[in-house]
C-alpha cells in the first residue's frame, strides 16, 4: 500500500502543550510476556506508557523519555528554540550532555560568543559541559559511560547509532526533539521493525569493523532502510570482533539506511568495560567512575539484557565475514564499493588522506595506522618512510584520551614524524569544516563515515572511504592501495552473504516463516479495510483540502542531506531565509535554483533525505517555497524533521518509477539532475489520493495514499512541532 510519509506521526499531539505519555496503536502491540527483541525490550524501558498497558512492538508511537540526551554544537541552536518557546529551565539537567566537537577550528568571533553562550547555560542549568577540543560527542558518550549497555541514549546527531557497539540503544534525533527533551525529559518516537544480522566465521589478518560495514552498506544496500538492526554471532565470532570494531560498524550503520545496530551483551563487552573502570579508578575521574565502575559491572552481567530465542524480525541477513576482504566504498557514495584487490590495481591518485571522525580514529586505529609506516621502515632499514609528495595527510583523534593512548605508545608520533598534519580532536573536515578540505579536482581517502559529493570540500572533489591502514598506506603511496596484510585466497570466490541465517533451517524456522507471512498477508488485508473511494478524511482549519504543483524531478536515489544543504551553513545561526533558499540543493546541484520554482513539487528516488540530523535539510526546501515532497521512500530522520518543521511528504514508488520511465537518459546522454517535468501532481487530502497529469496530452491517472491524521495536520498547519506548542502554550492548554 501507497502512503503518506508523515502519517508516522500520528496522535503526536493528544496532550496539548506537552509531548503524550503515550502514542500507540493498540490494536498492534506486544502483550505482556510475548517474545522480544533486544532493542524492544530496551524502548519498553524507556517509553512512557500507562499503568497495565501492553509493550510497545514496531510500529507504535511511544512518548520516550531515554537515559541520556547528547547535543553538541547544535546546543545553540537548541537553545534558541528552548527560549523561544518561553522556557528557563531544563527539565532534568542529569539527562543532557553538552559537548563541542563540529567546529572546532573555527576561531571567528560569532562562534567563541556561540560556544560561550552554550558553556554558560551549561554551568546556569547544571548540565555537564565538555569543551572543544575534549572530543567528539559520541566518543565521549562511550567512554564516558553515558551509553551503557541495556539503556537508551539519543543525541541530535545521525551518528548516534554508535552507542549500539556497547549494547547500548542509541538513535538519531533532530534539534525540535531535543528541545522537547530539555523542557519536558521527552520526545516522541516510533519503533521500527527490526532486522537481524547474523555474522559467521572470522574476518581474515587485514579485514577490520570498517571493511565489514563497507561491504554491508553496498552488499544489503536497501535491506535496512528504516530498520533497527541486532548482531547475533556465535562466541567465538563475536570474540573476533573488538569493541572499536563494533562501534565502527554501529556508528555507520547509519549510512547503511539502519536507525540503530545493537551489538550483544557478551565477555568481550565486560573485558572492555572492566579496563574502562580500571582507567577511571587509576586516572582518578570521580565522575567517570560512577558511571563506569566494577559494581555496576557487576549488576549488569548478573542478568544482561538480550533478546528472547523466539523473538520474531522483520527480515533476517547473514554474512560470512571469512569471506571478506578490505573495501574501499566510493567515489562520491558509500553504497559503491569494491574490494581493494580491485580498487588499487587502478593507480588512483590521491590528493588528501584523512584519518578522523567518530567512526575510526581511536587509539586502535591509530596504532593500525602507524603500523604501516613502521612496517615500510623495517622494509628499508635506514630510511625513515614519509608521505607520498603531494599527498596531505590530516590526523585527528576522537578524543583527548584516546590521542593520549595514541602519544604513550608512540603511535601518534610516528604519523607526525612521516608528515601528518595533526588537528585538534573533533568532526572538522569530515562535516566539512576547518582546513584541509578537499580543492575542485581532488581526490581524498578517509576512514570518516560520509564521502558524499561536496560533503568535504568541493563538490567537484572525489572522495573514498577505507579502513585506517588503508587510508594510511595510501597516503604513503599517493595511490589507494593497502598495507599488504591481506592477501587473497587462491580459491576466494567471493563474499558468502544472503538473507536468512546463513544456515539450513530447521523445521521450527520453516513454521516461524509461514506465519510471518501470514501475518504480514492480515495485516495488509486489515490495512486496506475502510479505504475506498468513499472514504473522506478530516480536514482542520488552516490546512489545505488540495495541493497541486508542477513536478520538478530529481532522478536520484539516496540524495542525502550533504546534497540538500551544505555542512558549510549547517552550524551557522546567521542565515537568512532568502540565503537558505540559495543554498537548497546547490551541493547536488548548482542549476537546480534557477530550474526549480517556488510552488513547485519535488520529486525524487529512493530513500531522500538520508545522511544527518540537520534541520536545515527539510527547512532550506520550506524557504525554496516548495510545498510537497514525494520520494519512493524517505530516510527516517528526514522524516523527522519534515514533521517537525511543517514540510508535507508522500511516498508514491509508482510515480517515482514513471518519471524514470519516461525521462530515461538515452545512450551517451547525461541524466538531467533536476528536471522540469511538465507534469501535474494534485493530492486530495481529504480522498488520500493523488492524482498525476502526464503533460498535457499525456496519460492521467491516480493513485490512493495513506491519510494524514488531524493531528499531524494541526502540526504542519502551525508552521512545525515548535510553533503548534507555542499556540498551545499561549491558549493555556
Amino acid at each position: 500500500m501507497l502512503s503518506s510519509m508523515w502519517t508516522r506521526s500520528a496522535g503526536l499531539a493528544r496532550r496539548p502543550a506537552r509531548l503524550p505519555t503515550t502514542l500507540r496503536q493498540l490494536s498492534t502491540s506486544t502483550p505482556r510476556g510475548a517474545a522480544q527483541t533486544l532493542t524492544e525490550k530496551i524502548v519498553e524501558k524507556y517509553a512512557v506508557l500507562e499503568a497495565g498497558k501492553p509493550a510497545p512492538r514496531p510500529g507504535d508511537y511511544v512518548g520516550l523519555s531515554p537515559a541520556y540526551c547528547m547535543t553538541h554544537d547544535n546546543s545553540g541552536a537548541v537553545l534558541s528554540k528552548f527560549r523561544q518557546m518561553g522556557a528557563t529551565k531544563v527539565h532534568n539537567p542529569d539527562q543532557l550532555v553538552f559537548t563541542l566537537d563540529h567546529d572546532v577550528q573555527n576561531t571567528s568571533a560569532a562562534n567563541l560568543k556561540k560556544y560561550a553562550g552554550i558553556e554558560s547555560f551549561a554551568n546556569e542549568q547544571g548540565v555537564v559541559f565538555y569543551p572543544k577540543g575534549r572530543g567528539i560527542g559520541h566518543q565521549i558518550m562511550v567512554e564516558e559511560g553515558y551509553s551503557w549497555p541495556g539503556t537508551m541514549a539519543v543525541a541530535s546527531d545521525s551518528h548516534s547509532n554508535m552507542y549500539g557497539g556497547i549494547g547500548c540503544l542509541g538513535t538519531p534525533i533532530v534539534r525540535t526533539d531535543a528541545m522537547a527533551i530539555w523542557q519536558s525529559g521527552r520526545t516522541w518516537y516510533q519503533l521500527a521493525p527490526v532486522a537481524k544480522l547474523t555474522l559467521t566465521g572470522q574476518a581474515p589478518a587485514g579485514v577490520t569493523g570498517k571493511d565489514i560495514i563497507l561491504a554491508l552498506c553496498t552488499l544489503f544496500k536497501s535491506d535496512v532502510l528504516n530498520h533497527a538492526v541486532e548482531v547475533s554471532a556465535s562466541p567465538e565470532t563475536l570474540a573476533s570482533l573488538p569493541i572499536d570494531s563494533r562501534l565502527t560498524i554501529s556508528n555507520m550503520s547509519t549510512e547503511w539506511g539502519a536507525l540503530s545496530c545493537l551489538f550483544p551483551i557478551d565477555a568481550t563487552l565486560e573485558k572492555w568495560l572492566r579496563q574502562k573502570a580500571d582507567e577511571a579508578t587509576r586516572n582518578d575521574r570521580r565522575s567517570t567512575k560512577n558511571r563506569i565502575s566494577h559494581k555496576r559491572i557487576d549488576e549488569l552481567f548478573a542478568n544482561p539484557l538480550q533478546a528472547d530465542r523466539d523473538a520474531v524480525y522483520a527480515k533476517q541477513l547473514y554474512l560470512d565475514l571469512s569471506t571478506l576482504s578490505p573495501y574501499v566504498t566510493g567515489p562520491d557514495s558509500v553504497k559503491v564499493a569494491a574490494p581493494l584487490h580491485e580498487i588499487a590495481p587502478q593507480n588512483i591518485k590521491i590528493d588528501r588522506a584523512y584519518l578522523i571522525s567518530c567512526t575510526n580514529s581511536r587509539a586502535s586505529d591509530i596504532a593500525r595506522a602507524a603500523q604501516v609506516f613502521r612496517d615500510a621502515a623495517a622494509a628499508n632499514p635506514g630510511v625513515k618512510p614519509k608521505i607520498a609528495d603531494g599527498v596531505k595527510f590530516y590526523i585527528s583523534a576522537a578524543s583527548a584520551p584516546e590521542q593520549e593512548a595514541a602519544e604513550a605508545a608512540g603511535d601518534w608520533q610516528v604519523l607526525v614524524e612521516a608528515g601528518a598534519d595533526p588537528m585538534p580532536s573533533g568532526c572538522a573536515q569530515c562535516i566539512g569544516l576547518g582546513a584541509g578540505l578537499l580543492e575542485a579536482g581532488q581526490v581524498g581517502i578517509s576512514a570518516s563515515n560520509r564521502n558524499f559529493k561536496g560533503r568535504m570540500g568541493s563538490r567537484d572533489a572525489q572522495a573514498y572511504l577505507a579502513s585506517p591502514e588503508v587510508v594510511a598506506a595510501s597516503a604513503l603511496a599517493g595511490t589507494i592501495t593497502g598495507p599488504g596484510a591481506y592477501q587473497v585466497p587462491a580459491d576466494w570466490r567471493g563474499v558468502e552473504y544472503g538473507y536468512g541465517s546463513g544456515k539450513a533451517p530447521t523445521t521450527e524456522d520453516q513454521i516461524a516463516n509461514i506465519v510471518e507471512q501470514m501475518d504480514s498477508l492480515i495485516e495488509r488485508v486489515e490495512s486496506a479495510v475502510g479505504e475506498g473511494e468513499a472514504a473522506q478524511n478530516e480536514i482542520l482549519p488552516g490546512f489545505p483540502e488540495k495541493i497541486t504543483g508542477q513536478i520538478t524531478w530529481l532522478d536520484f536515489d539516496n540524495l542525502n542531506t550533504d546534497g540538500i544543504y551544505p555542512g558549510t551553513l549547517t552550524y551557522r545561526d546567521d542565515v537568512t531565509k532568502e540565503e537558505m533558499a540559495k543554498a537548497c540543493m546547490q551541493n547536488y546541484d548548482p542549476e537546480f535554483g534557477s530550474i526549480a520554482s517556488a510552488g513547485d513539487i519535488l520529486v525524487s528516488g529512493y530513500n531522500f533525505g538520508t545522511g544527518s540530523s540537520r534541520e536545515q535539510a527539510a527547512t532550506a526546501i520550506l524557504a525554496k517555497q516548495i510545498p510537497l515532497i514525494v520520494a519512493g521512500s524517505f530516510g527516517n530522520i528526514f522524516s523527522r524533521n519534515g514533521i517537525n518543521n511543517g514540510l508535507v511528504g508522500l511516498e508514491v514508488p509508482r510515480l517515482t518509477e514513471r518519471l524514470r520511465e519516461r525521462f530515461a537518459a538515452k545512450d551517451g546522454e547525461k541524466p538531467a539532475l533536476t528536471r522540469k517535468t511538465g507534469w501535474t501532481l494534485t493530492w486530495d487530502v481529504r480522498k488520500s489520493v493523488v492524482e498525476v497529469q502526464e503533460g498535457p496530452d499525456g496519460e492521467k491517472w491516480s493513485e490512493k495514499v495513506g491519510t494524514l491524521p488531524p493531528t499531524v495536520q494541526a502540526i504542519i498547519a502551525a508552521g512545525g512541532l515548535e510553533a503548534w506548542t507555542r499556540a498551545q502554550v499561549a491558549k493555556g492548554q
